[in-house]
């Protein structure tokens, strides 16, 4: 087997670009909202703490086709109809979640947010439904192209998508606020989609579009989709609630906590790399030492990443976190949280790549009850947490459950590459 540390950092550095370009557009609209106006950003953390669920769900289905697209890395018009099966199943959660989406002002006067938040939403609940529904329509390209050894290519989408999205969030933001960072993303979903999909048909000279559905495949898909899927809704409700018991801190509080989140996203960007590119390489593993080995090396390239990240942050004396707002009061509760959020990200996003490992022994339901037990340890500290220590009561407590989802994680990849026929 070619070394894996190779193997994961030729596929990885394109999707790391990819995603650093997104991460890019997202923190655009994060400083442009902060210097607008702390209650826009306040009201964007709050749609996002929505969104952030809806979107896993949908991405957890489609990653659930991952190791069944792996296998067919020779034979690229079947890979791609296993994409079109997989679609059917993220369409039917993307409606669901565009439901969900348009009930975010109920959802956060409920969640006891500051008024003058929830005043400044407008029409981006709706903005937002919509980028759901052309996301689970047309996602998933990208995925078969890094199975298919081709990961180079998901560039040209992320670069068109990135550049419209920071195109019209400079355009839109100072005009019309919060509705122009959900323009934006809308925008942009719209030219990722349409530039990876015409790149994947292109290669395959196949329509990625759903066709007829092949229900056997759809279910088997689904075993493993569902899993990855609730895993991620577990994970990114919890975290909606703990930026609504951040909100519930103050203004001030609900800013420095979207800036932190924002941050966690860049520091991840490495490590979201290495856990795509690894698992389909661990789906095709002929044994349980080269699947291993291939997670350790994208555990260590995951936590490489954190680490420069971190000295990225620590190293400008808070200039980055300037960059964000000019708020005095929020730029001081961030900067005090940096040390926690690097321990979360590193944690958490070493997690990560094991996690994406099991997907690719089709093994999620490991990684759903690890989520289940830390997340839900989470829900229960996160307010006494908060009510006694403020926000760096609440990040330790994100800090606590993410050593123990990672431990979870680690121990069920472990058993389950001793019990499971790799090669087949």
């Amino acid at each position: 087997m070619p070394s894996p540390h190779r193997t994961i950092l030729r596929a990885a550095v394109p999707l790391f670009g990819t995603m650093s370009a997104g991460i890019v557009a997202q923190l655009v609209g994060t400083s442009l909202l902060g210097h607008q106006a702390t209650a826009q950003l306040a009201a964007f953390t709050l749609a996002g703490a929505v969104l952030n669920p809806v979107t896993a769900a949908v991405a957890g289905g489609l990653r659930g086709a991952a190791p069944f697209v792996a296998v067919h890395r020779d034979r690229p018009a079947e890979a791609v109809a296993v994409l079109k099966d997989a679609r059917w199943f993220a369409l039917g959660l993307g409606a669901a979640g565009a439901g969900v989406m348009l009930a975010v002002p109920s959802i956060a006067r409920a969640g006891g947010a500051p008024d003058e938040a929830v005043a400044e939403l407008g029409r981006l609940p709706l903005l937002l439904a919509l980028h759901v529904l052309l996301y689970a329509a047309g996602s998933g390209a990208n995925g078969v192209l890094v199975a298919l050894g081709r990961s180079r290519l998901v560039l040209w989408s992320g670069l068109a998508g990135t550049g419209t999205q920071v195109a019209l969030s400079l355009a839109l933001v100072p005009r019309m606020g919060v509705q122009g960072v959900g323009v934006a993303l809308l925008g942009s979903t719209a030219v990722a989609v349409a530039v990876s999909n015409g790149v994947l048909s292109r290669l395959t000279g196949s329509s990625p579009w759903p066709g007829r559905p092949r229900a056997r495949l759809i279910v088997r898909m689904a075993r493993v989709g569902v899993p990855m899927s609730a895993t991620l809704v577990i994970k990114f409700t919890v975290m909606g609630g703990v930026a609504y018991t951040a909100a519930r801190t103050g203004v001030q509080g609900a800013a420095a906590h979207a800036i932190l989140i924002a941050l966690d996203g860049f520091l991840g960007l490495a490590a979201f790399a290495a856990a795509q590119a690894a698992t389909p390489e661990i789906a095709r593993a002929a044994s349980p030492r080269d699947a291993r080995r291939v997670s350790g090396a994208a555990v260590m390239v995951a936590a490489a990443g954190v680490l420069v990240g971190g000295l990225v942050l620590l190293l400008p004396g808070g200039a980055v976190l300037g960059a964000f707002t000019p708020d005095a009061a929020v730029l001081g509760l961030a900067g005090g949280l940096v040390p926690l959020l690097l321990a979360f990200s590193l944690v958490g996003n070493c997690g990560i790549v094991v996690a994406y490992g099991l997907v690719g022994l089709r093994r999620s339901t490991w990684q759903l009850a690890s989520a289940g037990t830390g997340y839900g340890l989470l829900a229960l500290t996160m307010t006494p947490a908060t009510e006694a220590g403020g926000l760096a009561g609440l990040w330790t407590a994100m800090v606590a459950s993410a050593v123990l989802i990672g431990g979870m994680q680690v121990a069920g990849f472990r058993r389950a590459t001793r019990s499971v026929g790799l090669a087949a």
